[in-house]
């Protein structure tokens, strides 16, 4: 009797893990991904944090996890009220043009705040591709920050390019800083072929890359 019921347990824990494991493949081969919700009650102290940023350009090959992924592109620009719908970073009069993509093995996502999810551009394995240096192939997330420009009146100018980089640059430091609150390595870069990559995530003529920034474990 003890055999079989062991035997039965065995056999439903298996199937469990099946089934969880039959999820997450679903969740990489669907258009869009809904994400944890952000854990905002988590992290070091900001002072600390700031002692401890910087820029890190080895990276371990381990994945980041869902709730990692989420945590992280909301520290970046989430959405931090609801009711007016503000975000974590500030942007020049509040255009909020830069959208953030994230490239996993899987593919690129672009972050769809509003909704907390991830929606598919294009699948694939695009990370080598998001800079010109060896090691952005190896970090297991690189974000990609991209200037809309249809958000500013549609005018690609050296006005709008001057916001973008710098709404960019702050979304950028909030990655800097969740990733030293977390224990993660960073490092932000301006050498992309952004030519090559707008073409593969099929970027339009008034979308623009601004920077990327590879986020993963630091290599021991």
């Amino acid at each position: 009797m003890i055999r079989h019921i062991l035997r039965t347990a065995a056999i439903r824990s298996g199937m469990a893990l099946l089934a969880c494991i039959s999820l997450t493949w679903s969740a990489q081969d669907s258009a869009a991904i809904s994400l944890p919700k952000p854990q905002t009650d988590i992290g070091k102290p900001l002072m600390q944090v700031l002692k401890e940023r910087k820029s890190t350009r080895e990276f371990a090959p381990e994945k980041l996890s869902m709730q990692q992924i989420s945590n992280l592109l909301w520290a970046a620009f989430g959405i931090n009220r609801p009711e007016t719908g503000g975000r974590t970073a500030p942007s020049a009069m509040n255009k909020q043009e830069i959208d953030v993509y994230i490239a996993l093995p899987e593919a690129i996502w672009l972050y769809e705040a509003k909704e907390n999810a991830l929606r598919k551009i294009v699948a694939g394995d695009f990370r080598g591709q998001t800079g010109r240096q060896a090691f952005v192939k190896d970090a297991p997330a690189n974000i990609i920050l991209v200037a809309d420009y249809r958000r500013s009146n549609g005018e690609v100018n050296e006005q709008s390019r001057l916001c973008a980089n710098a709404d960019a640059s702050y979304i950028s430091e909030n990655i800097y800083l969740y990733c030293a609150s977390e224990g993660l390595a960073t490092v932000v870069r301006a050498s992309v072929d952004k030519e090559n990559l707008a073409k593969a995530m099929n970027l339009g003529e008034k979308q623009e890359i601004i920077f990327a920034q590879s986020v993963g474990y630091p290599k021991k």
